[in-house]
């Protein structure tokens, strides 16, 4: 199960883009508010048919609670089900604010999926009932800010979400978003102090601890482009000496040259990928998954990566 919903736009196809778009508005705006349960599922799949009755009946006793039921058709959605790596149908999963929060799969039966949707709403924070116009237009301005950043203007998605963090000071996702773009913008002691200004139980929701662990890669940022440009020609001085490449690499990602980072860390791997028990690679493995593999550069890296790796 995914980590996070793919959203970015960032080199996608016009029916692809078509895809997300109605993805984001049937499925993540109601998620921000509501328990949406995501049925994968195919008019040629038995199984898909016999569990469809269940799913509606639970959703809609639930419906009160917060719960609803959102149906996705692999042949005709297949690049969303790629994203979510389905493999097989029926595949069911519960979302909230725009990410998986439960595989609901095995649960086949009523009083299986009763017995975990109450377990998740006692967790989580559903509110009962439709969404109000107020929380949908706030699901729309994040969607818009993700959209800008993904297109990789920073500054302009630091201003949406500095926005929406006064009107909605809680929302997990907007302090990700804001997080982000400081961060991007080489703005690390910034959202470093945003980070630890927010409450805990926030700062272990999945959305801000991916932001958290990005922080933890910048904590030996260089303190100024000169001592980044004495480890970069120290690196280039003797490619043999992985030592000082590893220092660069660290030192360029956490100055948010991230593009040089994992092309050293690259050429690590591929000088001496045991070096240090494969020091490089866990590295890059390590920004990865701080980065977001949904990412668009993340899954570009991943891509150099295996074809060094298996050719």
């Amino acid at each position: 199960m995914s980590g996070s919903i793919p959203l970015a736009s960032l080199g996608l196809n016009i029916e692809e883009q078509k895809a997300v778009d109605r993805f984001r508005k049937d499925v993540v705006e109601p998620s921000m508010t509501q328990l949406v349960i995501l049925d994968f599922w195919a008019e040629w799949c038995g199984p898909c048919k016999a569990l469809a009755p269940v799913l509606e009946k639970v959703a809609a006793e639930y419906a009160d609670k917060g719960v609803i039921l959102a149906k996705l058709n692999v042949d005709e959605e297949g690049f969303i089900a790629s994203q979510f790596r389905v493999q097989s149908i029926p595949t069911v999963y519960a979302l909230f604010r725009g990410q998986p929060v439960a595989d609901l799969t095995n649960a086949r039966s009523e009083s299986q999926l009763r017995q975990m949707l109450d377990q998740l709403l006692e967790k989580l924070p559903v509110e009962a009932g439709a969404p109000d116009a107020g929380a949908q237009e706030l699901a729309q301005l994040i969607a818009m800010g993700e959209d800008v950043q993904a297109g990789g203007d920073a500054e302009r998605a630091l201003g949406v979400f500095a926005q929406l963090a006064e009107m909605a000071p809680d929302n997990v996702q907007v302090q990700a978003g804001l997080l982000r773009a400081l961060m991007e913008l080489g703005e690390i002691e910034a959202a470093r102090a945003a980070f630890g200004a927010l409450p805990e139980e926030m700062q272990a929701d999945p959305a801000l601890a991916q932001a958290g662990k990005l922080l933890e890669l910048t904590a030996d940022a260089p303190q100024d482009d000169g001592e980044l440009a004495a480890l970069r020609a120290a690196a280039e001085a003797n490619p043999a000496d992985m030592d000082a490449a590893f220092a660069f690499a660290q030192a360029a990602f956490a100055a948010g040259h991230r593009d040089e980072a994992a092309e050293a860390l690259l050429a690590m791997i591929r000088t001496e990928p045991d070096w240090n028990e494969g020091a490089a690679k866990a590295k890059l493995l390590q920004i990865f998954e701080a980065v977001g593999l949904e990412d668009p550069w993340v899954a570009a890296a991943r891509r150099k990566l295996s074809l060094l790796l298996f050719g």
